[in-house]
């Protein structure tokens, strides 16, 4: 009982202490758990104007094939003065790309609207004094008297259109240096994210040139969910924000803006296959290279709070007058998972459930099919809910029928606690003895549940990853299941069923136990103020469901007992 005791007190003093981090944040205080990097960004990034957000052309190997430096070799060029923008747009994408290096440096997601204002479309890629995330490309490994087209390069644009009108939509750019003529086209396409990107290199000069081609993506360490009221220790993958580099060798793998700064971070530096993205909740921004072709990946820190992941990979040997074509893809968007993965090996990665992954990514498709079934994903939580506690019935049966026995015999034990007063030595031994002579197993009601927690988290994490549920509506006051209930319905339903739960349950003979168990439902409940509405609503449905499980079982129980034996 003193384990159980300390258990009991342990949980509620982690959870006081989550719910005053949760009131910190709401507060606008720095959180308990890590630093908000929100706060710090706007004022330590680029805006600043330590940094150039320009800089970082990479330095090429000095042999084909060999590790290119981990370092990024900054020319002395200057950015132009006033940027020259295009705008492009499909029915999903609102692209600006920068003359100066036909960077990407702007992209709204039209179906997407922003988390501070639901008016307008959320803005992913942009540069601005307050942010820098843009995606970049070019070519490098010329003299530094007479460099190739990189990003630093003035482009001009060689298309025509603006806006998509059937079903795809080419883009073009064009710039000479260094006896090079560099087109890039981007090809959108209709109702996707998914953007092809060739670099056609042309040899002007009388000499071969061997030029590297670079894909690449800066931005800085901000990171839009920071804001949350929700605490980092609750979020676990889902908040992850940094880069992410994927090989068939190594497979997924995360570097944070924070080991990139120490000079700590561990990846693969060469293979033929894969691809790398910047992360962060729900959104991605990833380069797909040509597979098959031998490459370098980097990640480096161009300045103060401005780092880059990159790919450079060796073009070979063009002659005079010779051309070749650079064949690559860049996702700009959702973490739609089906999307990703059907752009790229293990791009659906990016939705990272860690550890449970195995448990997850099977939920989640079961999810998306109830989804199809439904048409609501509010609705869908509820079903599968229901399926998960039908799956786990059996178990849960075994766990309610002990805690029924537990309370039949309450009487008994408070009447031996009566009997053996502060005596907890002959009190443990009489309820030892009793729970022999009742076939009572005292962890009985907990075993079945610890076989079910792996599943329960599993599911949490994906119903706080899903970008399927961000501004995914329910019913009446629920129109986002990705933010807390605005009028707290949900969280004040679940404590009522916590609270309902805790009557059907035997009480602890130990009056502190049933003190402590009595807050519960209001410490949970008050954390649960600020999660996401699909959660919640996730636990109450749960509630309701084992309220009803358990009360039939107790009810069975009952009257099993009550029926005179023959």
């Amino acid at each position: 009982m003193d384990i159980r005791r300390t258990i009991l007190l342990m949980i509620f003093s982690l959870s006081l202490l989550m719910l005053w981090n949760n009131w910190q944040v709401h507060q606008g205080q720095q959180p308990l758990f890590g630093v908000k990097p929100a706060a710090s960004t706007a004022k330590d990034g680029p805006a600043a104007g330590q940094t150039n957000p320009n800089a970082g052309v990479p330095s090429s190997p000095a042999v084909a094939g060999a590790s290119a430096s981990a370092n990024a070799a900054v020319p002395a060029s200057a950015p132009a003065a006033a940027a020259q923008t295009v705008s492009i747009k499909t029915d999903v994408l609102r692209l600006t790309f920068d003359l100066q290096g036909a960077q990407l440096v702007e992209a709204e997601l039209l179906k997407f609207p922003s988390s501070d204002d639901k008016g307008t479309p959320e803005l992913l890629l942009q540069r601005n004094k307050d942010r820098t995330y843009i995606v970049q490309s070019g070519l490098t490994g010329a003299p530094a008297e007479a460099p190739f087209p990189s990003h630093l390069a003035a482009f001009t644009m060689v298309s025509d259109a603006l806006e998509l009108t059937g079903d795809t939509l080419a883009v073009k750019f064009a710039s000479e240096a260094g006896g090079v003529r560099l087109i890039k086209t981007f090809t959108l396409h209709r109702g996707s994210y998914a953007i092809e990107v060739e670099h056609h290199i042309e040899n002007l000069s009388a000499q071969p040139v061997s030029p590297f081609v670079y894909l690449q993506i800066t931005r800085d360490s901000f990171d839009p969910a920071a804001a949350s009221t929700l605490p980092a220790i609750f979020t676990g993958p889902a908040a992850f924000v940094g880069a992410a580099i994927y090989s068939e060798q190594d497979k997924f793998q995360k570097v944070t803006f924070t080991d990139i700064e120490k000079h700590k971070s561990k990846y693969i530096n060469q293979a033929d296959n894969g691809w790398f993205a910047m992360v962060q909740h729900y959104f991605v921004t990833a380069w797909v290279p040509p597979q098959g072709k031998s490459r370098n990946y980097e990640v480096a820190e161009l300045g103060k709070n401005l780092f880059a992941v990159r790919s450079l990979e060796p073009v070979g040997a063009i002659n005079p007058g010779s051309n070749v074509a650079i064949h690559s893809k860049l996702w700009v968007g959702p973490q739609d998972q089906n999307s990703l993965e059907a752009l790229a090996p293990g791009l659906e990665l990016v939705v990272d459930y860690g550890m449970l992954t195995i448990i997850a990514k099977p939920l989640f498709a079961l999810m998306t099919w109830l989804h199809a079934l439904l048409g609501n994903w509010g609705w869908t939580i509820i079903a599968l809910t229901c399926l998960i506690k039908a799956a786990f019935y059996p178990l849960s049966a075994a766990s309610y029928r002990s805690m029924a026995k537990m309370k039949q015999v309450g009487p008994r034990m408070q009447a031996l606690k009566e009997k053996f007063g502060d005596d907890r030595q002959k009190l443990n031994a009489a309820m030892m003895e009793m729970y022999r002579t009742e076939k009572i197993n005292p962890l009985g009601g907990c075993l079945p549940i610890v076989v079910q927690i792996p599943v329960f988290i599993s599911l949490y994490y994906v119903l706080l990853s899903s970008v399927e549920l961000r501004d995914a509506p329910w019913i009446f006051w629920v129109q986002d299941l990705a933010t807390r209930d605005p009028y707290f319905i949900l969280p004040a339903i679940m404590m009522a069923t916590m609270f309902l739960q805790m009557k059907l349950n035997p009480t602890p003979p130990d009056p502190v136990q049933a003190k402590v168990m009595m807050f519960m439902p209001l410490v949970f409940g008050g954390m649960m103020f600020f999660f996401p509405s699909g959660l919640v609503l996730y636990w109450c449905v749960n509630n309701i469901l084992s309220i009803a499980q358990q009360w039939y079982i107790t009810q069975k129980m009952a009257a099993v007992a009550a029926t005179p034996h023959r």
